[in-house]
Order: structure tokens, then C-alpha cells, then sequence
């Protein structure tokens, strides 16, 4: 799927915020996001139950931007590419639950997603550092997985200071994500240290003007940026 060109910084609003019962109209509210970012979880690798793929086949033929899904589900070299045959444009794997995460995120790529890797904040992104050009995207978790609403980690920022200098020395063309209690408070910090695509939930979907939140957030972002 070619993937028109969203230069950073790029907001993607997490449906975790939305409501369910009226999902097509939430996901127009975001057009003017860069994707949509769909959390799934199956309720074993975190405690908490979201959509499977029939829900995020829904989404994705009902959403008028991609759809960057994040994989919070053991198992993930059985269950990713599925996501992906759907169409999904960004499909993000756990490496915690990853039992070969190169060869997985080859496949997904080969199906036509973008591969991403995650770490949830107590994982180190060493094991990563030597791999940076299997991935297009590895998202830093600035909260517990699980559950939306909570508040931002600042200890995680130095893996993406890690990330952003190793990728930069290699010449890696790799995204860092952030997700995870990221505001227009918290989004300077985490752009500061090397985060250009940012999750964001409470923050988009609990603003009275759609538009102009997610506007602000990418100018914090922009500003913060080195």
C-alpha cells in the first residue's frame, strides 16, 4: 500500500478515546490526523480486552486516514500479518511477545504494512539498536500498556534519545512513537528527545475543537524538535 507522505510531526489519535457506539462519525472527527491509532488487546499480554480483526476490518474500510494498529496481544508472529492483509498501513508487534521479531516485521513488509516494534517502559531498546533498518516505526511506550487516561513517563525518555542518536548515526529512516499520556504539556518532552510521531487520546478526543487540538499538538511537537 503505497502511503502518501506525512512528514513529521505526525498525530495519531487513539480510538481508545472514541466512542464506540458511534465509530464512523469518530473516525471523520480525526481526518486531519495523519492515521488513526487502534489499540488492540487481547486480555493476556495486558489485562484489558479491545477490538479484534474483524472491528479494526471495520474501521479500516470506514476511516478516512490509515490505520496504524498496535499489536498488545501474545503471539504476535501468528497474529500480525493478519492485520496487515487487511490493509492496515502500520502494524506495531510487542517485542516483549515477539519470538523473531526480524523475520516478523520482513513479513509484515512484505504484505505491504509498515513494520513496528514496541517497548513497553521497563524494556531496554538495545536488543533493537543493531536492527533499527528492519523497522519503519518502533514506538516508545510513556505509560503501562493497557489502559487509556494515564499519566506520562519521563524516565522513558532516554531510550528515545538512544534511539533517535543510533538512528541518526546509521542513517536509519525509522519513526519513533510515543504513546501514552502525551498532551500539549508532555508532547514537547517526548519530541524534544526524539519522538516524531505522537498517540494521542484524551488529548484529541477530549477537546471541544477536533481540529484545532490536533493542530496544536503537531506545533508544540514542531517546536520542540531539534
Amino acid at each position: 500500500m503505497a502511503l502518501p507522505d506525512h512528514p513529521a510531526p505526525r498525530i495519531n489519535p487513539s480510538i481508545l478515546s472514541a466512542d464506540f457506539a458511534n465509530m464512523q462519525s469518530e473516525l471523520a472527527r480525526i481526518a486531519a490526523a495523519d492515521f488513526v491509532h487502534v489499540d488492540v488487546m487481547d486480555n493476556h499480554f495486558v489485562p484489558n480486552l479491545t477490538f479484534g480483526p474483524q472491528m479494526v476490518e471495520r474501521v479500516q474500510a470506514t476511516s478516512p486516514i490509515p490505520l496504524d494498529v498496535h499489536l498488545m496481544i501474545d503471539d504476535p508472529d501468528r497474529w500480525a500479518p493478519g492485520y496487515a492483509e487487511i490493509g492496515a498501513a502500520s502494524v506495531t508487534f510487542h517485542l516483549e511477545a515477539a519470538a523473531d521479531p526480524v523475520a516478523l516485521a520482513r513479513r509484515l513488509r512484505g504484505i505491504g504494512a509498515r513494520a513496528g516494534v514496541a517497548v513497553k517502559p521497563g524494556t531496554g531498546v538495545e536488543p533493537l539498536l543493531e536492527h533499527l533498518t528492519e523497522f519503519d516505526q518502533i514506538l516508545v511506550m510513556t505509560v503501562e500498556p493497557g489502559f487509556g487516561g494515564q499519566s506520562f513517563m519521563p524516565e522513558t525518555l532516554p531510550k528515545l534519545r538512544r534511539l533517535a542518536e543510533e538512528a541518526r548515526r546509521r542513517g536509519a529512516d525509522v519513526w519513533l512513537q510515543v504513546d501514552g499520556g502525551i498532551s500539549s504539556e508532555t508532547i514537547g518532552q517526548a519530541a524534544e528527545a526524539g519522538a516524531d510521531t505522537f498517540v494521542a487520546g484524551s488529548a484529541v478526543y477530549g477537546a471541544d475543537d477536533i481540529d484545532a487540538a490536533i493542530a496544536g499538538l503537531r506545533q508544540a511537537a514542531a517546536h520542540h524538535r531539534h
